[in-house]
């Protein structure tokens, strides 16, 4: 039986941590943990559960994932976040095709709780994502959104179930993590010397609501789907303030 090596990064994931690693229990042969110095109790968690525990400085996204993944027994990668789980149909079948031998790259549905609400729509779902991969010939790659370095010609197999995804517990959660990522994009774009002009700040952001809340259907989630599209436009409109705000120092 060919054997998964779990992998995931966290900082200060108390919150999050046990479910997700109660959920890949009967599928990960080990599981990896890398944690920038949490100050909350993620490390206790993680020791009661008997995971392999390694504290490093954080050094961005695929950085920080390529090096917990070279410390895994097993080239089989299972690549989760903190705040997402297995969903019992995805454990049963993962166990299913490691009994067979029959692993390979492997993506999967994203089923995001958005405030305690499933979101089936707005563009968050189904949210595909390459999570299971071979160390030896795929890397994480990127600074601002990381994602895959598929090998070409290689063929990713789509498994029609669901990774659940934990995101936001209230709508301060969302705005915290706005300004941060609004943050990290804004000076990625300053780094590349990309000085957006004013309109696109609020031409951005009102295309992104009638994307989330028109052509994704994002109507269809009630309320939640109203706050998706409203925040993720806000979100656009900060991105470009603070860039254009990086511009008024030179």
């Amino acid at each position: 039986m060919l054997a998964i090596s779990v992998v995931i990064i966290t900082f200060n994931e108390e919150k999050n941590i046990e479910r997700c690693l109660l959920s890949v229990k009967a599928v990960a042969d080990e599981v990896i943990v890398l944690d920038s110095f949490s100050k909350d109790a993620t490390a206790q968690l993680c020791a009661k559960h008997g995971v392999t525990f390694i504290q490093r400085e954080w050094e961005g996204y695929s950085a920080s994932k390529n090096f917990a993944n070279q410390q895994a027994a097993h080239d089989w990668i299972l690549s989760l976040d903190a705040d997402e789980a297995l969903s019992d149909d995805l454990q049963k079948a993962l166990l299913e095709l490691k009994k067979q031998d029959r692993l390979q790259t492997m993506s999967f549905n994203r089923l995001t709780n958005y405030c305690g609400t499933w979101i089936k729509h707005s563009g968050w779902y189904p949210d595909k994502k390459i999570r299971l991969f071979n160390r030896k010939t795929t890397q994480w790659q990127g600074t601002l959104h990381e994602e895959l370095n598929i090998p070409k010609g290689e063929v990713v197999k789509h498994l029609n179930l669901d990774i659940l995804h934990y995101s936001y517990y209230t709508l301060e959660d969302h705005l915290s993590q706005i300004e941060k990522y609004t943050g990290i994009a804004a000076k990625d774009l300053y780094n590349r010397g990309k000085r957006p002009a004013a309109f696109k700040m609020y031409l951005n952001a009102w295309a992104k609501f009638v994307s989330h809340y028109l052509i994704h259907l994002g109507f269809l989630d009630g309320t939640a789907g109203f706050k998706i599209a409203w925040y993720s436009a806000y979100a656009t409109y900060l991105k470009y303030k603070k860039a254009r705000g990086m511009y008024a120092y030179d």
